[in-house]
């Protein structure tokens, strides 16, 4: 039970990093198509609102007609956003599900046939299924709970017979609950059950299978949109690498090279510091990240000795540790505002430097990378 809960508790912590999904989409070509979709999402809408519109049993009056043109106004702008100008910001976006969503309530409100009312109000999976793709558990626990308040009023207009152009069914308590139950399956459990297997899956693709640790592209998820602007104070770099690690796989097996891969995975969880990011991007290659990074030295300190102090194996496993400090706003990337490059082109060479010393030290790779500082080894 516990590990049921501790699951669910990191799905609703997550925060999707929309940025980087959008990049992520547009490296494999499937923005444009993307785009396409949801735009036309749209298109339908207005399709839909305009035949209601001029059937008996949609809008009607001026308030209802007004209501009517706005909602198709703003559905053919939707679909034009995402067709002809680039993929909006996340805050544009929720903006533009928020506006939607408003506009798929009203237009089932006003309605004169409630039981098509009752049947328009599933337009609101449409943006929930948007939301459940680019936006996080509780930004679809917010839109699930509008299309409940949603679904509840157009079943109690229903069962009450307002406006009173759909007299067969006022009075059907049992049709109303029915259209509520309809319309919750799909709103508040399908969409739920589609976003969390999409984030377990996602987090499956970004870890490591052995260590449980992320893996190489778990780690550029994670940093991708790390920038100047988004990184208050110092931040370091470590990457540990185990000294004559092919010799434990070729004289013990590789049976013990994985126990002792997932052993250091471990030191690195235990003896890394909160918030700090650990990563497995090699064989035997590990990686923290984390800020301040004016305790990044003692961390590869701490880190190096955890790895050497490691008990219950038949030899003793050390690490060669190179560690790269930089402040975000001297530092970063003029192109791209990231630190993180040259920050790893500085801990790649500190810790080759700290193979080359022997092994089992820390050296810290100073501004510039040809200026290298050891320094601690043990013994």
């Amino acid at each position: 039970m516990g590990d049921v809960r501790s699951i669910f508790q990191a799905w609703w912590r997550d925060r999707v990093d929309y940025r980087w999904l959008v990049a992520t989409f547009r490296a494999r070509s499937a923005l444009v198509p993307m785009k396409i979709m949801v735009g036309s999402g749209g298109l339908v809408m207005v399709v839909i609102t305009l035949l209601a519109l001029v059937s008996r049993a949609g809008q009607s009056g001026t308030a209802g007609v007004t209501q009517a043109i706005i909602a198709a106004t703003l559905a053919g702008l939707w679909t034009l956003r995402w067709w002809l100008l680039p993929w909006p910001s996340a805050a544009e976006s929720l903006i533009w599900v928020a506006v939607v969503d408003l506009a798929v309530t009203a237009n089932n409100v006003m309605v004169q046939d409630r039981l098509l009312g009752a049947l328009g109000i599933v337009l609101l999976v449409t943006t929930g299924g948007y939301v459940t793709i680019f936006h996080g558990p509780r930004i679809l626990a917010i839109h699930i709970g509008w299309s409940v308040l949603s679904i509840v009023l157009v079943a109690t207009l229903l069962v009450i017979g307002w406006p009173g152009n759909d007299p067969h069914a006022t009075g059907d308590i049992a049709l109303g609950i029915g259209v509520v139950f309809a319309n919750i399956a799909v709103a508040c459990v399908v969409l739920p059950i589609v976003q969390f297997s999409h984030w377990l899956l996602r987090l499956d693709a970004l870890s490591d299978p052995l260590t449980m640790l992320l893996n190489r592209r778990g780690l550029d998820f994670h940093l991708a949109n790390l920038s100047s602007s988004t990184v208050e104070g110092a931040v370091y770099v470590v990457l540990i690498d185990l000294d004559r690690f092919k010799s434990v796989n070729d004289s013990i097996g590789h049976a013990l090279g994985d126990e002792v891969l997932v052993r250091t995975a471990r030191c690195l969880r235990a003896a890394g510091p909160p918030g700090a990011v650990a990563a497995r991007t090699g064989g035997d290659e590990f990686v923290v990240v984390g800020c301040p990074g004016g305790g990044g030295v003692v961390v590869a300190e701490q880190l190096r000795g955890a790895i050497e102090a490691m008990a219950g194996l038949p030899i003793m496993i050390t690490a060669s540790v190179g560690v790269a400090v930089a402040d975000p706003v001297l530092d970063a990337d003029p192109r791209t505002g990231s630190i993180y490059r040259s920050l790893f082109r500085r801990a790649d060479s500190a810790m080759y430097q700290a193979k080359q010393l022997g092994g089992n030290a820390v050296v810290v790779a100073e501004a510039a990378p040809e200026y290298l500082t050891t320094v601690q080894k043990s013994g």
